[in-house]
């Protein structure tokens, strides 16, 4: 029984290490920031998701010790990734793409970035105005 833990350590370790790696070769290769914003948050948070899983599995099994803070590690890095990238990829939208060079989104109403009613305020999308054009 003990060689099927380590054989499914083993996997996620490896799996672990190759999300790892395609998430570092993305962020390296990938041509802009967003298609870059990809690579970290989508790859490597399975990458490092299975390591601590690994590591749960291997202290629970091999120590007889189990410890829940991989797995709280887990569920925070599940929960903020995405939530970063929200971030990162709104920033790049109202730093680079001014608002008539974006598609036109679903419905009736425009880009949250580019509204003045939206967390940025009115003289934020003023001051970004003048600072493209001047």
């Amino acid at each position: 029984m003990e060689l099927f833990w380590e054989i499914l350590i083993s996997a996620l370790l490896v799996i672990g290490g190759f999300f790892g790696l395609v998430g570092s070769f993305g962020l390296v290769k990938l041509p802009d920031p967003m298609t870059r914003l990809h690579a970290p948050t989508k790859a490597a948070t399975l990458g490092v998701g299975a390591v601590l899983i690994a590591s749960m599995i291997w202290f629970g099994v091999f120590k007889d010790d189990l410890t829940l803070h991989e797995l709280m590690i887990t569920i925070f890095l599940f929960l903020t990734a995405p939530i970063s990238a929200h971030f990162i990829a709104k920033a790049n939208i109202f730093k680079d793409w001014p608002s008539d060079k974006l598609p036109r989104p679903h419905g009736e109403g425009e880009w949250a970035v580019h509204q003045a009613d939206a967390d940025t305020s009115a003289e934020e999308l003023e001051e970004a105005e003048e600072a493209r054009k001047g």
